[in-house]
């Protein structure tokens, strides 16, 4: 029986994907595990693997964008052909999902939704409800009455092994996906609530992994059994193989050329979409202003020179922007809000964004509680997350709920300029080059060595008095930066 492939919902907020690139050719046999394709999404670029075995018969060619739980292709049987033989897309539900065993094409039902039987639980329409768990134990399956005899479970085989392997009831998950779908991110997203339940992600005597994880380490010939898992329960993440043997960084695409057409879409349409709303709907305006960082700079030489032989991360000059603009929140709390529709709302959480550039476009990973981590813990985790970004392997949750955004062009030479507010924030702060400046003492010039900082601010929220006063904080922070190290 033809199995279809479904475009994957990856993260919460997931509307669209593209298919960046087919990762084996029509025809191939694939194996449950393998990488089936490269998937762009407004976020984050990711391998996805197969869900099943068969035969590869792609329905979409590479390079289209299309909602979460479209049909993108099938997976057959020898000497199988697919449903549709001219190979044009299909609406998802015409074959057997590799979600579900084999059914009858269901029929009616709500747009968007996934049809089932009507047993009495609504209003006739004999959709599907979302599966919503209670909470009350990891056994309890919290499912709607109309889930019974005949009425099949949407989770994807992905879903059913992780929460197979956490030894939990896929049942009690809400699913995010098409028509209620249980996708794996539901399960993670589940487990992520329940901290402290032990989680067994492995069965006995075997190795905690993903298939993924498993082709990548024979890819890279890495024994998974010297390898120190640092997920839940001792499970292996691709960055532990890192770790081992560092992944190969994805090369550029060819350079943009006269003539060519660079589709909105992705994480190109998304920055569009987000830039655009941003400038319509809030009032922005900016600040320049100049910092001294003759202190930093010779205190960094110093921690270079002190932490060679040691395991501390030496923080660039851009983490101790990081931390000095944590700290200055902590100060000017207006600075670390957003605003609703009933008023401004002042953030209690300090979680710092900054910007990295990646083919493509622009991701801003997230430092939590920035303001509360030393400045070495600030240096190493954003060198990670810069590295995840730039290399395609960082988590939709690691490009979440930002309050304030830091974004730097002093490495392309830029002194000042004016950054766009990330819709949701109320300000971010752009960082210019490092350069020579003069101070003059009694009458002689002295060389120092100072930056501009650019600080976009909503003037809804934010005046150009507690503005300025932000950037001043700023300012003595860097120029007395010992207090940055604790």
């Amino acid at each position: 029986m033809a199995v279809e492939v479904l475009l994957p919902k990856i993260g919460l907020t997931m509307q669209e994907g593209t298919i960046d690139e087919w990762l084996v050719s029509t025809g191939a046999a694939v194996a449950e595990g393998d990488a089936l394709l490269r998937l762009a999404t407004d976020k984050v670029d990711v391998d996805v693997e197969a869900e099943a075995g068969g035969l590869f018969h792609p329905v979409v060619p590479a390079g289209v964008t299309l909602p979460a739980g479209a049909l993108i292709g099938w997976l057959l049987a020898e000497g199988e052909q697919p449903p549709d033989p001219g190979g044009t897309p299909m609406p998802a539900g015409s074959g057997s999902s590799a979600a579900t065993a084999a059914e009858p094409a269901p029929t009616g039902g709500a747009a968007g939704a996934t049809a089932v039987p009507d047993l009495g639980g609504g209003a006739g329409t004999g959709v599907l409800p979302a599966l919503t768990g209670t909470g009350e134990g990891l056994g309890a399956a919290a499912v709607p009455s109309a889930v019974g005899a005949g009425c099949r479970l949407l989770a994807s085989p992905n879903a059913r092994r992780v929460a197979a392997a956490a030894d939990i009831d896929v049942t009690a998950v809400r699913g995010t996906g098409r028509g209620g779908r249980i996708v794996s991110e539901d399960v993670e997203e589940f487990l992520a609530a329940l901290p402290d339940i032990p989680i067994a992600l492995a069965p006995p005597g075997g190795t905690p992994t993903s298939p993924l994880v498993r082709k990548l380490a024979k890819e890279r010939d890495i024994d998974l059994s010297a390898v120190n898992g640092t997920g839940p329960g001792g499970r292996i993440r691709r960055s532990d193989l890192d770790a081992v043997t560092p992944a190969p960084v994805r090369r550029n695409a060819a350079a943009p050329q006269p003539g060519d057409v660079i589709p909105l879409t992705g994480m190109r349409g998304t920055i569009a979409r987000r830039m655009h709303a941003s400038l319509q709907e809030m009032a922005q305006l900016t600040h320049g202003y100049e910092v001294r960082m003759d202190a930093v700079v010779s205190l960094r030489d110093r921690l270079k020179e002190e932490w060679a032989d040691s395991t501390l991360a030496v923080p660039s000059l851009g983490d101790f922007l990081l931390k000095a603009a944590a700290l200055a929140l902590r100060e000017h709390p207006l600075l670390n809000a957003t605003v609703r529709e009933d008023g401004i709302h002042l953030l209690d959480g300090i979680h710092l964004g900054f910007a990295v550039a990646v083919p493509g476009g622009l991701m801003v990973p997230v430092i939590e509680d920035a303001v509360t981590l030393s400045l070495p813990e600030i240096a190493r985790r954003s060198k990670a997350l810069a590295q995840a970004a730039r290399e395609g392997r960082i988590s939709p949750a690691q490009l979440e709920g930002a309050t304030f955004t830091v974004t730097s062009l002093g490495g392309y030479g830029v002194d000042f300029f004016t950054p766009v507010i990330n819709p949701g924030n109320v300000a971010i702060l752009g960082v210019g080059r490092l350069r020579d400046g003069v101070e003059w003492v009694d009458d002689r010039p002295l060389r120092t060595r100072v930056l501009t900082l650019s600080l976009t601010f909503d003037h809804r929220a934010v005046d150009g008095a507690p503005a300025a006063e932000y950037l001043r904080t700023v300012g003595e922070l860097l120029s007395k930066p010992l207090r940055l190290l604790v």
